[in-house]
């Protein structure tokens, strides 16, 4: 739209006034090798949907799907450990992040917090709600551990919700579970304590899933993007207490899934499906592994922070430089200069695309 269209002076002022979020795709093109975007470099095959199912699922195309599909809801909800009744499926983690907002925060007068250098979306979220953002940043000295202390004076009645990311994205740390848990207790009829887990699933440890029942203000956001392999269907889950669930149904779109997203994650949720996704897990890991001892033997990585994500945030020596080498081999990282200065975020690919990351790194 011209920015000159004077239909823009309808707007809300804040969403002109609004930073979009800054995705991998849009701040990177072309490339051969892309670990910019915390992918799972293969859809783990048993996952792929067989021919059968691919037909099945443009059967009834004219029909409307299930909002709440039981052949996703049952099983995620075994996966997870908690009842069907505390499981929302969404449209990625993201929708999670944006009906808590929509729900909890009225425009204009509450608040979320955050821990930055953390996930950009809950930001942009925010500034869609017309929501303010408290600070409070993670300790770097302490390998960006939580400030639990100043996160608590910080906390005042309009914030209604504090998200925690663990592992944490861009930094690939756990937040040291019990002071998450003394968070979520300290908080109990205050806020919402939101905490993301999408790379859980590469760290070794138990979803804080299990603390549901015990504490009613605990929100657990989870991904089928990324250890599942599946970026591109766009499915997130919520897990909740029940009248936390049904609440943000009232909120949700009415139809938020399509079918054959729907026949590709039934794949993906099958025994075969769980095999092959646990199976392209440990390899990840294993690569992670190698790649954290290698890369410190790079004279231009000054730093490598630990990891238990996907993904491994280095400190370089000049960021723009080695995101310059990494461009003129056609790969593509993830500049977080932003965040922490001259750092850059590598995403664990295959064995050989990570080969190439580290002779790259090794001409910088």
């Amino acid at each position: 739209m011209n920015a000159q269209n004077p239909v823009l002076s309808l707007v809300r002022p804040e969403i002109l006034a609004l930073s979009p979020y800054s995705s991998a795709r849009k701040e990177s093109k072309g490339g051969r090798i892309w670990l910019d975007a915390n992918e799972n470099p293969k859809t783990p095959a048993a996952s792929l949907p067989s021919e059968t199912m691919a037909k099945e699922s443009g059967l009834n195309l004219n029909r409307y799907p299930d909002p709440q599909p039981p052949s996703l809801v049952e099983p995620l909800a075994a996966i997870y450990g908690v009842a069907p009744t505390q499981v929302l499926v969404t449209r990625g983690a993201d929708e999670g992040i944006d009906l808590l907002l929509r729900t909890f925060c009225r425009a204009g007068q509450d608040a979320i917090l955050i821990t930055p250098p953390t996930y950009g979306m809950y930001v942009v979220a925010a500034g869609i709600q017309n929501a303010r953002v408290v600070t409070v940043p993670l300790l770097q000295e302490k390998n960006f551990a939580l400030d639990v202390e100043g996160l608590l004076k910080a906390i005042t009645p309009d914030v209604k919700i504090v998200f925690l990311c663990s592992p944490n994205n861009p930094t690939g740390q756990l937040l040291e579970r019990s002071s998450v848990l003394r968070i979520i207790s300290t908080l109990a009829t205050r806020a919402i304590v939101a905490v993301d887990e999408a790379y859980v699933e590469f760290s070794g440890q138990p979803s804080l899933a299990a603390e549901l029942s015990a504490h009613p203000n605990l929100v657990v956001l989870r991904t089928l993007s990324k250890a599942y392999g599946l970026a591109g269907a766009r499915v997130g889950v919520t897990l909740a207490s029940p009248e936390i669930i049904a609440v943000l149904q009232k909120v949700i779109a009415p139809y938020p899934l399509p079918v054959p997203v729907v026949t590709a994650v039934q794949r993906a949720l099958s025994p075969e499906g769980l095999a092959a996704m646990r199976e392209s897990t440990q390899l990840l890991i294993s690569e992670r592994e190698r790649l954290l001892a290698a890369l410190t033997k790079i004279p231009t990585v000054k730093h490598v922070w630990p990891s238990h994500a996907n993904y491994i945030l280095i400190e370089t020596n000049d960021s723009s430089a080695v995101m310059a080498t990494g461009r003129s081999a056609g790969i593509v990282w993830r500049d977080r200069n932003k965040d922490v200065r001259n750092n850059v975020r590598i995403t664990i690919g295959t064995p050989d695309e990570n080969n190439a990351t580290l002779e790259a790194l090794a001409r910088v």
